[in-house]
């Protein structure tokens, strides 16, 4: 099927041409992009744009700003018109401030019983934290992290001072003579690959001299860009930093499910056996005293 060409302002004696999108090439785009989405949910903008740079499929985008570009304003469009459910996307980079109110102390508790959580964490052996590079990253893992009661920060690449240190403050208080372990999710670029290396080293300057602290990197890596045959892009020109990373992999090359998957097999591994199944039964017994408590309030109320 042919391109049709649209021609750009003229600058100079130079004419820039770049090709147009087909109706019925727009429309498999994006149905590429329901495909994956209908697959897994949620996922980052950036994530599925990264799915759509498959060679493989039959209307792959490029790997540039310009193709992000094109699976962003799909994704808009679909859902503007409803054929792309909103919560489908995350956006962690955005995010409104909110001031509840109740009408009672018994509307008190019953808006609240569902944020009662057990602690999945008091039989380990280990405390444990999840750091991403970006807060994209942090919005496709958020769920999984809230479900297994593990802390998530989201660095926005090279961290201020004050965000390991405040990482730090609170492992000292909470971490109670356990093993710390750290899972660390980044690009594999030349920037990424010293990102975590930074963070962990502002971590351990703050932290209690007789924590124990286990800081691993579990994506991207090497292997995983083989492995998963992860799309590539040559490292910037004139970059002198990591010179032996010969090309880059954005975190969001993964594909969501997999990430999740990866995420949750290292945390996992650190609770005791049957943890979540013996958490979630105390959690209902729990939710139905609260339920118990806020029915004698409502009665109590004049």
């Amino acid at each position: 099927m042919s391109l049709a060409i649209a021609t750009a302002p003229t600058y100079g004696a130079c004419t820039v041409k770049r090709a147009r999108r087909t109706k019925d090439q727009i429309g498999q785009i994006d149905r590429q992009i329901l495909d994956v989405l209908n697959e897994d949910h949620p996922q980052s903008v950036r994530h599925v744009f990264y799915r759509m740079t498959d060679p493989r499929l039959p209307q792959p985008v490029e790997k540039s700003d310009r193709g992000y570009r094109h699976v962003q304003r799909r994704i808009v469009e679909m859902r503007r018109v409803g054929r792309l459910a909103c919560g489908w996307i995350t956006d962690a980079t955005r995010r409104g401030y909110f001031t509840p109110t109740f009408t009672s102390a018994a509307d008190f508790i019953r808006s609240f019983k569902g944020q009662y959580r057990a602690d999945l964490w008091q039989h380990s052996d280990y405390y444990c934290e999840v750091w991403t590079e970006s807060r994209s990253i942090a919005g496709v893992v958020q769920a999984d992290c809230e479900e297994l009661a593990v802390s998530l920060y989201p660095a926005g690449g090279f961290t201020s001072l004050s965000l390991p240190f405040q990482g730090a403050e609170y492992i000292n208080e909470v971490y109670a003579g356990r093993e710390v372990v750290i899972f660390y999710i980044g690009d594999y670029d030349p920037a990424g690959v010293l990102i975590d290396v930074s963070i962990e080293r502002e971590l351990r300057e703050h932290l209690d001299g007789d924590v124990e602290l286990i800081f691993k990197r579990i994506g991207i890596t090497a292997e995983q860009v083989r492995e998963h045959n992860l799309p590539r892009k040559p490292r910037k020109e004139g970059d002198r930093r990591a010179l032996h990373i010969t090309y880059t992999v954005e975190a969001e090359a993964m594909p969501a499910r997999t990430m999740r998957a990866l995420l949750r097999g290292h945390v996992e591994a650190l609770l005791p056996p049957r943890a979540l199944e013996v958490s979630r039964a105390a959690e209902e017994s729990e939710r139905a005293l609260l339920d118990g408590v806020a029915g004698m309030l409502w009665r109590a109320s004049p």
